[in-house]
């Protein structure tokens, strides 16, 4: 019963306040990501973002002043990873909390001695289990341009990751999906770029991806998205485990496919 009541509300909200078509006409033509999207997934992807914006509360923080061209914007490639999955992959939190740039987070961790230690971290994003979403948006700006680097895909994909738990680079699998294959593609991946990183030579991955297993999983999917030819080439086993758990195929819709 809850479903069907929700569904009606989603549906009745895309009747009244659906993105506007300059409004989205204006967000897609600045992300060169959304390439190769038939007029079918484009249509599926407003009305996404429009129920995205709707039901997550975008705040400002700082000194920024939301536009009208944020939202829109933010919403498209928020909603890129679920076009084919579905709203409620997105479920249990409620804010997107916007910094003009980067920010200082606040982290405690205990070492291998027990020791608790407080640090402040720079970032540029950041997901909490059950909480917001923090971005930064001097960052999403920057990387609109940058192949490879997408700082909303990221913490969106932190989001799938933590609807198991904690980001552990296991987000929940398809049932036509086998936690074996997943497993081995991403560890012998995750391996492979440690041990790049480890031996000082260049990669195909930004080196924040070694940091634990769930940044793996966030950067190869903004990869995954941004330029699918690198991940299919370098990690062919992975690149096929992301499109049967996104249910796309950046690559095959590329032009040059």
């Amino acid at each position: 019963m809850f479903e069907l009541l929700q569904n009606w509300r989603r549906r009745h909200w895309l009747e009244r306040a659906r993105i506007a078509d300059a409004d989205w006409q204006a967000a897609i033509a600045r992300l060169p990501i959304l390439a190769g999207l038939d007029t079918v997934e484009l249509d599926r992807l407003r009305d996404l973002a429009t129920l995205f914006l709707h039901e997550k509360a975008l705040e400002p923080a700082g000194d920024l002043e939301l536009t009208p061209a944020m939202g829109p914007l933010i919403a498209a490639q928020a909603c890129l990873p679920i076009l084919r999955l579905d709203l409620d992959y997105y479920r249990g939190w409620h804010s997107l909390i916007l910094y003009p740039e980067g920010f200082l987070a606040y982290h405690q961790y205990t070492d291998s001695n027990g020791l608790v230690h407080s640090v402040h971290r720079p970032l540029i994003g950041e997901a909490w289990v059950q909480g917001p979403v923090i971005l930064s948006w001097a960052d999403i700006e920057a990387t609109l341009d940058e192949p490879g680097l997408n700082v909303v895909i990221h913490e969106m994909a932190h989001k799938l990751d933590m609807l198991t738990g904690d980001a552990n680079g296991l987000p929940p699998l398809h049932p036509d999906m086998k936690l074996m294959d997943w497993s081995q593609a991403f560890t012998v991946a995750y391996q492979d770029l440690c041990r790049q990183v480890d031996w000082g030579r260049p990669t195909v991955l930004d080196s924040y991806a070694t940091d634990s297993p769930g940044e793996f999983f966030a950067v190869v999917s903004e990869a995954f998205f941004e330029t699918p030819e690198v991940i299919a080439e370098a990690y062919p086993d992975v690149y096929r485990q992301l499109r049967a758990f996104y249910r796309q195929d950046p690559l095959g819709r590329r032009p040059s496919a």
